[in-house]
Formats: structure tokens, sequence, C-alpha cells
């Protein structure tokens, strides 16, 4: 179910936003007053107004529901997830890891004077 709110939400807004773009600005009923071309559309001169504002209605109503479902969903998921600090190794576990690296032969360590960690 949440995978096909999730197909809905994206169609939607994909929609939502192709209808936007394609809707005309407020200043844009001045020129077709004057007799500019720009009355002679699909729709008619009024036409393209009530329809594209209803079809933005539609389409912003299904994807907000379509969110709420998909918050719904998401809240019913309780998965129990370890934090970073309950995942790491405890310290009494963990390998030294200056003991395991082999040494080259040539590369021998030379003396220090700082002790070790035992001594």
């Amino acid at each position: 179910m949440p995978t096909i709110l999730l197909i809905v939400l994206v169609l939607s807004a994909l929609g939502l936003v192709a209808l936007v773009l394609l809707q005309q600005g407020k200043g844009a009923d001045a020129g077709a007053a004057f007799g500019s071309g720009a009355s002679g559309t699909v729709f008619g001169a009024q036409g393209a107004g009530s329809f594209m504002t209803r079809a933005t209605a539609i389409l912003a109503t299904i994807f907000f529901l379509s969110s709420l479902g998909l918050a719904y969903f998401s809240g019913q998921q309780r998965t129990t997830i370890k934090s970073v600090t309950e995942l790491a190794v405890p310290a009494e576990e963990a390998k030294p890891v200056a003991e395991d690296v082999p040494v080259m032969p040539g590369n021998e360590p030379a003396g220090s004077d700082v002790p070790k960690a035992g001594e």
C-alpha cells in the first residue's frame, strides 16, 4: 500500500508542476482584451482558467491526501534501530592493531624510550 501511495504522490506532484507551468499569469488577460492572439486557446478565452484551476485543486487534494497516507504508514512501522554506540565493538573485545601488522625485513623498529603499556 505505501508503494502505491508513493507512486500516486510522485505522479500528482509532476501533474501539479505541469499544470502550474501551463497556467497564464495575472497580466496575460490584458493582452487578450486588446485583441491579442493569446485568447485563441483550446478551451476558449475564459474556459482554460476554470479548467486549469479546478484540475490544480484536484491534484493538490490528491497530493495532500497521499502525503497524509504515507505519513500514517510510516508511523505504523516500528523498527528498532540500534544507535552507532550500540553497534560498536566493546573495548575489551577489540584486538590490538599494532601487534597484527607484520614487520618487513630491514624495517625493524628502532629502540624507543617510551615504555610499553604493560611495563
